[in-house]
């Protein structure tokens, strides 16, 4: 009897070990357009996630070249805040598939697996191409490849939500570098409209190729706001849902709609959200980060399926977890969290003294402010009022039966800001 009770658990642990990867699907019906993994319907409250010390860039090692032991004390610092905010998905690039499972198994949450796909250049047979042309054939045989073995490699991942290809891939056709300027949303030349058109090609091209080794995980790609929309409703014809980095102020406007209407696809928002840096003021504006993020929010979740409204959104991933010290520059002053707005958005106009200013703070939007870094290269992070009224939000489910659009409203007229604030300073 002893052996035959040792077989069973050996067993048990084995079927344990090897579970398959979760069933994640578009769902469309009569009530819209939602995510269900395994049969059930998942907003996805979710954050854009890295691990960057003071002192590093995005390029660096920073801990995943260490050892077990001190990746496992980051991600349950970092993952720990995460699950008490009511967080179920992160977005990330290049994390090894086993710490996926880690974040899923030990925290229960997600992870939104992303590739560049040429954002910001890349090699080509040896040589540094900082703008991407998508038309190119090696090029293009290149980015396949990516995505391919970017399947092969997490298809069975357990804790995988979805890929997502590409970061506003279409603002750097515009763009020469990695650091953020002023949108580019008018800009339609001939030349510019022929590479968007290969781009979105390529895109199309890496969704199937990802969806002949996964059929289980949905593929969306990152577009810059609505940009080109025309071009993706004609070229992308096999991906699975929207995902945009969208910063238009408190409220996306017509992006649900028109998404719907013109493309027949749920949104995701990829990048949204608001830095907690005041620039007409010069000072930290923590309600003024928490003001932006709630809004954005209390927008993602009216259209929500079976709401009512535009009854396409999938949720989002708040831009994001912690300052990125690193973005202003890139390369310089990384032990300094700089003050420089390097960009304009009318949508945020709290701090703006007038119409065209620059307002935007890339090292200022994390909803944690980071602490130094200790002999192990581990940071403590400091919730800001963001937090914690982002704790509020996700702590609505707007899938819970019953649930209307004035129950959700009066949820979101409860959260009140300044006690947020108050939590920070306890």
């Amino acid at each position: 009897m002893k052996h035959i009770l040792t077989i069973l658990l050996i067993l048990s642990y084995s079927s344990l070990l090897f579970t398959q990867a979760d069933q994640v699907f578009v769902q469309k019906d009569k009530d819209g357009m939602r995510l269900t993994v395994n049969g059930k319907s998942l907003m996805i409250n979710g954050v854009n996630w890295d691990y960057v010390p003071i002192g590093s860039t995005i390029t660096d090692p920073g801990i995943w070249n260490r050892s077990d032991d001190v990746i496992k004390s980051a991600l349950d610092r970092e993952m720990s805040l995460l699950q008490n905010m009511g967080v179920n998905a992160i977005r990330t690039y290049d994390i090894a598939p086993k710490w996926i499972t880690y974040i899923y198994d030990s925290f229960g949450i997600y992870t939104m697996l992303n590739i560049t796909f040429g954002a910001y250049g890349l090699s080509i047979n040896g040589a540094w191409v900082p703008q991407t042309d998508y038309a190119d054939p090696a090029t293009k045989a290149m980015l396949m490849k990516e995505a391919g073995n970017m399947a092969t490699t997490y298809k069975n991942t357990r804790g995988l939500l979805l890929y997502m290809i590409g970061n506003e891939n279409n603002y750097h056709l515009s763009w020469t570098g990695a650091e953020t300027e002023d949108i580019p949303l008018n800009d339609e030349s001939d030349e510019i409209i022929l590479a968007a058109r290969a781009l979105y090609q390529a895109f199309n091209d890496a969704a199937k190729a990802v969806k002949a080794k996964d059929k289980s995980h949905p593929v969306a790609i990152c577009n810059g706001d609505l940009l080109y929309i025309d071009l993706v409703k004609e070229e992308c014809k096999d991906i699975d849902i929207y995902g945009t980095n969208m910063y238009r102020g408190k409220s996306f406007g017509d992006a649900f709609q028109r998404v719907r209407d013109e493309l027949n696809l749920p949104i995701l928002f990829a990048e949204f959200g608001s830095d907690a840096f005041n620039a007409r003021d010069n000072k930290e504006d923590q309600l003024m980060q928490a003001y932006y993020d709630v809004e954005n929010w209390k927008d993602i979740y009216e259209n929500a399926a079976g709401l009512g409204k535009s009854n396409n959104s999938l949720g989002g991933f708040t831009f994001q977890f912690s300052d990125g010290w690193w973005k202003y520059k890139q390369t310089e002053n990384l032990s300094v969290q700089d003050n420089v707005s390097s960009w304009s958005n009318g949508g945020y106009n709290k701090d703006q003294a007038k119409e065209g200013d620059n307002n935007m703070n890339e090292e200022w939007f994390g909803i944690c402010a980071k602490g130094p870094t200790d002999r192990r290269g581990l940071y403590q992070l400091y919730p800001r009022a963001a937090y914690y009224a982002l704790q509020e939000v996700h702590s609505l489910n707007p899938y819970t039966v019953g649930m209307t659009l004035s129950r959700m409203r009066e949820h979101f007229n409860g959260i009140v800001l300044m006690n947020a604030l108050l939590k920070v300073s306890k």
